[in-house]
């Protein structure tokens, strides 16, 4: 698992490039506020009951949730699945909305 602050994830997406975000909070949670993540609860994520998630095993996949403790449960799961790069945003939601609000 590799860390990736929330200016540096806004950057890349800023540029353009093509990232596969999820985010693993509940989807209350994710109504109220959301950058554009593909939502996967981390339920979800746990039971492997998203088949998307298998095709992405060879790629880089960056994980965030409220805080970064969910999404960091999220990248050691996947990483014990032989995920490659997975990678947690520190501080999650609420370091982007202190950063750069909604």
């Amino acid at each position: 698992m590799e860390t990736i602050t929330v200016e540096q994830l806004k950057a890349r997406l800023d540029a353009g490039e093509k990232l596969h975000l999820i985010d693993c909070r509940e989807p209350a949670e994710y109504v109220e506020v959301n950058i554009g993540a593909k939502l996967i609860p981390l339920g979800q994520i746990q039971t492997m009951q998203s088949d998307e998630l298998m095709d992405l095993k060879q790629e880089e996949v960056i994980i965030h949730c409220r805080s970064g403790k969910r999404s960091m449960m999220a990248c050691m799961f996947l990483d014990s699945l032989g995920f490659q790069k997975t990678v947690n945003v520190e501080g999650g939601i609420l370091a982007w909305l202190e950063k750069f609000g909604k």
